[in-house]
């Protein structure tokens, strides 16, 4: 199905906080992690429900008050990015501007597909991307595109509520901190409550600035053609697979007792069958490397530690790797070992080395070179308050996301729509290896849809 001709786009406008910070007439400086996402894509997650009682117009006409309400918490998602003309060359600098800005864009979009149409199939169809503003964008774009956009596409039967912020305003914490406090200020509002303008966890917007330094960094380039490079995914099949709170909670128990440990969590547990069993269906030469990445992560482990409420980017994609005919051969156990040992060796030491080594050569994210071919990456976290944002639609359906940051061997935590501990898992493999993954037996075993 044509993904181009499946939404129609009715009208598009931008928003602006419903009162203007002071604070939001400086410049909004980024952090070393932030200037890094300047070269990849934007986040986009989404969430479907069933169509509300009342109109479409009333609904429209709530999410657009309640952002409003939002964005005065989050008012840099208000601006674009800027960059000051260069004093000297090889010398390039980003900040964001929240006052020479239209607004975070929101637009509303019908579509003749049917809830049924999103869920049902087994692998996630090509249209779902129509769901979400800025496709193929990357974060350098928000100097001429939103930071934030909201993109509300009525289904005959349903509601999909894309969202896709600039990943240099934030990481996946953030970007869920917002989707619950905008959340929040909905549900606050429909039940008429005075505190509406309120948070019970409003963002920590100080951006993290290493002392000495900032707040203005300097890339060594002239013009961004240096370093932005745009990622094209390949042909993919995208599969959401379900397992329950029972099936992980025997998963962990079993692999931390063929471990003698305590410590090994659910998400490195999955994690490890998940690099086994995609490292056996790609059938790699037994001495060749495979490698996996887990995001974690680093605000507990900044000294002093950074709130959980931060709002930037503040994570690490961990590597371990083994050759293919090692994996396969030791058992579930050693490869979940091998994980946990990789986030356990992360420390604040750690996280320092790597902010050192930025601030003395500065590098960007490049997609297709912070991958190797024949890895898994496991993104997001099943930790996310994901289906607690509600607006007035009750809980949602599911979960999907964009076109963004998708690649062979791409993986994606969401918790269980169930609950209780479980997890689904968005995984990315070429047309060849998804089939050979579903024909696994260790793999689909544990699978509950």
């Amino acid at each position: 199905m044509d993904s181009s001709s499946s939404v129609r786009i009715v009208s598009k406008c931008f928003l602006k906080p419903k009162t203007i910070p002071e604070e939001s007439k400086k410049p909004y400086y980024l952090s070393p992690w932030d200037y890094a996402m300047l070269s990849v894509h934007y986040i986009q997650k989404g969430l479907l429900f069933r169509k509300p009682l009342y109109s479409i117009d009333t609904l429209l006409e709530k999410l657009t008050e309640s952002l409003a309400v939002t964005l005065v918490h989050f008012y840099p998602l208000a601006g674009r990015l800027s960059t000051p003309k260069a004093e000297k060359p090889k010398s390039y600098s980003v900040f964001v501007d929240c006052n020479n800005s239209p607004g975070a864009g929101f637009i509303y979009a019908t579509s003749y597909l049917c809830v049924a149409d999103i869920v049902g199939p087994k692998h996630v169809p090509l249209f779902v991307h129509s769901f979400f503003d800025h496709h193929r964008a990357v974060n350098h774009d928000g100097h001429t595109m939103s930071l934030l956009s909201v993109q509300v596409t009525e289904l005959q039967d349903g509601i999909f509520l894309g969202v896709s912020m600039n990943h240099t305003m934030g990481d996946g914490t953030s970007f869920w901190n917002f989707f619950n406090a905008w959340s929040e200020i909905f549900q606050a509002q429909e039940s008429n409550q005075t505190e509406a303008l309120c948070l019970k966890n409003p963002p920590v917007l100080n951006r993290y600035i290493p002392q000495g330094y900032g707040p203005l960094y300097s890339l060594p380039y002239s013009h961004p053609d240096e370093f932005i490079r745009p990622y094209e995914s390949p042909v993919l099949k995208e599969r959401i697979f379900c397992f329950s709170s029972v099936t992980i909670r025997m998963l962990k128990e079993k692999v931390n007792q063929m471990c003698g440990t305590t410590s090994i969590s659910s998400l490195q547990s999955l994690t490890a069958v998940i690099w086994r069993c995609i490292t056996r269906a790609r059938r790699l030469p037994l001495e060749q490397e495979t490698s996996c990445r887990l995001a974690a992560d680093n605000r507990g482990r900044m000294y002093p530690p950074l709130s959980r409420d931060y709002f930037g980017n503040c994570i690490s994609a961990l590597r371990t790797a083994a050759k293919a005919g090692e994996l396969l051969k030791n058992d579930l156990g050693w490869a979940a070992l091998k994980l946990h040992q990789v986030v356990a060796e992360q420390t604040s030491e750690k996280v320092s080395q790597m902010i050192d080594q930025w601030l003395k050569s500065p590098f960007i994210y490049q997609t297709d070179r912070l991958f190797e071919p024949m890895s898994v990456m496991m993104g997001s976290s099943p930790r996310f308050n994901k289906y607690g944002c509600e607006f007035g639609m009750g809980k949602a359906l599911t979960l999907r996301s964009g076109y963004a940051h998708k690649f062979d061997g791409k993986v994606t935590a969401y918790p269980g729509r169930e609950g209780g501990g479980s997890i689904d898992l968005e995984v990315c493999l070429v047309p060849e290896f998804m089939e050979a993954l579903e024909s696994d037996e260790e793999f689909m075993s544990l699978v509950s849809v």
